[in-house]
């Protein structure tokens, strides 16, 4: 956990920005309850889950953890919009209409924080908006859930050759901001391979998990 801190802050100061400002989400899929407390007593408190029944009964196991802040980095379906709401303070993955308005029955507010996930190099395999309908998606779902900003995968391949697609992620949060006065502050981008680019390149959040708990077994 120190060493990727400190690796965020030296990535942070390369791009003449304050380490404190990059929001640290650990990425605990699979993680059992007592690596993601051990990880919570190391200093972390934002955690990112990718299916929204584990989030959950994870988030019940460690109720006592008061200031821990669960945020689904997974794709969401509507049937589960309800659970969803209930569980997570940020829901990074919207990417559609149905899905926002489905959360915001399920909560019955316009006030939960989402990402838009936005499918940055048009891959068929992947969700996420298409950039060129990122905007119309903005203006559709904004009174339904309260917009904070942008989130994105980029291809699978060598870290450096992401630099280019969290560039453009930054570009289109710049001029989705401009166009429907949202300020959209927030760019989640980059993992265990790449989050130093990711950060070089402008991200808010970055999303680690292999980096701190180790290889998956």
């Amino acid at each position: 956990m120190r060493l990727v801190r400190m690796r965020i802050s030296q990535a942070a100061a390369r791009a003449s920005r304050y380490g404190n400002a990059i929001r640290m989400v650990v990425a605990s899929k699979t993680q059992k309850a007592q690596s993601i407390r051990a990880a919570y007593q190391a200093g972390a408190r934002d955690f990112g889950e990718n299916y929204v029944q584990e989030g959950a009964a994870k988030r019940s196991e460690l109720a006592d953890l008061g200031d821990i802040r669960w945020h689904l980095i997974g794709h969401l379906q509507t049937n589960k919009a309800r659970l969803a709401a209930e569980c997570f303070a940020t829901i990074q993955t919207v990417d559609s209409a149905r899905i926002a308005a489905a959360i915001r029955r399920a909560a019955g507010r316009n006030d939960l924080d989402v990402l838009i996930e936005v499918n940055i190099a048009d891959e068929a395999s992947k969700s996420g908006v298409r950039p060129a309908s990122l905007a119309s998606l903005v203006e559709a779902v904004r009174t339904d859930v309260q917009v904070t900003g942008l989130m994105t995968i980029p291809p699978a391949g060598a870290p450096d050759k992401s630099r280019r697609y969290f560039a453009h992620l930054r570009e289109l949060r710049d001029r989705t901001a401009a166009q429907s006065g949202l300020s959209l502050s927030e760019l989640s981008m980059g993992m265990s391979d790449d989050f130093e680019i990711a950060i070089e390149e402008g991200a808010t959040m970055v999303r680690i998990g292999r980096a701190i708990f180790g290889e998956r077994s």
